[in-house]
């Protein structure tokens, strides 16, 4: 395929000789794309930008355009995507702000279905994917292999913890922890995402530790600094606890409950 003719490159932009880009397609800037990937049309690259190896972009997206946020003054910041990326049509990556952390990140394997939005300054871990019109607030980090349902929205912010699932038209205000099941429009916790785990290869001896960690730190009557010490001592040899533990010890929102049976 090559690229179009009535695609747009202007700027300092560096394609690997296998490139695809679709008609009308406008790349401007200082924008580099590694070598397999395929960008198809009326696609908009612009800014500093970087595309990984073998990505897939899809009619319509628009990557690295100014970040909405009324103190952006036009500083130089950048979006970074992986390798092995899917962005289908009209998704939406703006660039970081100097506020935070002066870039977006997409990391590798991510999936980004359709009208999805990736706000300034977010981190979207490995394995990601993020479902049609999911949309996530600016400086949200969101950790590897977690799943984000369709319409979700995900405040500024907020973290979602890796391997979490967050289900459709959910509202997340306070952190995910790893390893869990959010949904409802104030996000509330509805255990562990077993199926999710055994998916991913996870032990059955591990799931058992992060379910019984999950009983004492969100579903028993310990004040959460008792609940945290005795989930250390019951089960701190595993490190996916250690892992979910440090997660809830780090929030700055706090996090989100469980729910009330």
């Amino acid at each position: 395929m090559g690229i179009h003719e009535t695609a747009i490159i202007s700027g300092d932009v560096k394609l690997p000789d296998d490139v695809e880009i679709g008609a009308f397609t406008v790349i401007e800037g200082d924008v580099k794309i590694g070598k397999g990937t395929k960008i198809g049309n009326r696609v908009t690259i612009k800014g500093k930008v970087s595309i990984g190896e073998n990505c897939r972009i899809y009619d319509g997206a628009v990557i690295g355009e100014e970040p909405q946020h009324l103190k952006y003054e036009g500083e130089e910041t950048s979006v970074e995507i992986g390798n092995n990326v899917i962005i289908r049509e009209y998704v939406t990556i703006h660039r970081g702000t100097k506020l935070d952390k002066e870039k977006t990140v997409i990391k590798d394997d991510v999936m980004l279905m359709a009208y999805s939005h990736v706000a300034h300054d977010c981190v979207v871990g490995r394995g990601v994917i993020m479902a049609n019109c999911a949309t996530l607030g600016g400086h949200v980090e969101v950790g590897d292999y977690a799943f984000i349902g369709g319409l979700a929205a995900v405040h500024q912010w907020a973290r979602v913890g890796a391997y979490a699932m967050v289900g459709g038209l959910t509202g997340v205000s306070l952190d995910i922890p790893p390893f869990t099941i959010a949904s409802g429009q104030h996000a509330k916790l509805y255990g562990v995402n077993i199926i999710g785990l055994r998916r991913r290869n996870f032990s059955e001896e591990v799931i058992k530790a992060i379910s019984k960690a999950y009983r004492i730190l969100f579903r028993s009557p310990l004040p959460k600094e008792e609940a945290i010490k005795v989930v250390l001592e019951e089960l701190g040899n595993y490190k996916e606890v250690r892992m979910m533990v440090e997660f809830i010890k780090s929030t700055r929102r706090g996090v989100a409950r469980h729910h009330k049976d």
